[in-house]
């Protein structure tokens, strides 16, 4: 996991009272697909693409990569989380050397408003601080997003900073596990 740095991928999957972050398998394609191709979904993410293009880009296992997580609930996918490394040209860093772990998430309409977001990412949070010890975790959205907004204040990020990126205000905060 040389993007997060000394980490063994995959974790064993991660349970939560309701639910469980595991690696991607075949049978969550289509979930993938709905969450890209879905405009609620993609408002503040440069907006869904189309259906037709994503069946025929998303691979058989879809997102079966270090840093993502399928959020499963009963069985079925509702989401992903992501922990990746913040690319270094975009604006938005706590530390000079630009390497911080920006988390990310995307969950399905029927899913939101239960709290499996919240549920979901300090799970991914508490995993990663144990993981990688003392490591600051970022976080970005518009400041349009109300719904992101409050996820970021629930799971303690603090605002570092505003800024237009993607002809939007981004709102940039840091979380750390200290």
């Amino acid at each position: 996991m040389a993007e997060l740095g000394p980490v063994d991928w995959p974790p064993t999957p991660i349970r939560t009272e309701r639910l469980v972050l595991r690696e991607s398998e075949p049978r969550d394609r289509a979930a993938f697909i709905e969450l890209f191709a879905l405009s609620e979904v993609r408002t503040y993410l440069g907006g869904p693409r189309p259906r037709d293009e994503l069946e025929r880009a998303v691979p058989e296992v879809p997102g079966r990569r270090p840093g993502l997580f399928v959020i499963d609930l009963d069985g079925a996918m509702i989401g992903t989380i992501t922990l990746d490394r913040r690319d270094a040209e975009r604006p938005g860093h706590v530390r000079p050397d630009a390497e911080e772990t920006e988390l990310g998430y995307m969950f399905l309409p029927e899913a939101w408003g239960r709290g499996y977001a919240a549920e979901a990412c300090k799970a991914a949070l508490d995993w990663f601080a144990d993981a990688l010890p003392g490591e600051p975790v970022v976080l970005c959205t518009q400041t349009a997003n109300a719904r992101s907004m409050r996820l970021a204040a629930k799971l303690g990020f603090t605002e570092v900073e505003r800024f237009k990126e993607f002809g939007a205000e981004q709102w940039f905060g840091v979380w750390s596990s200290v």
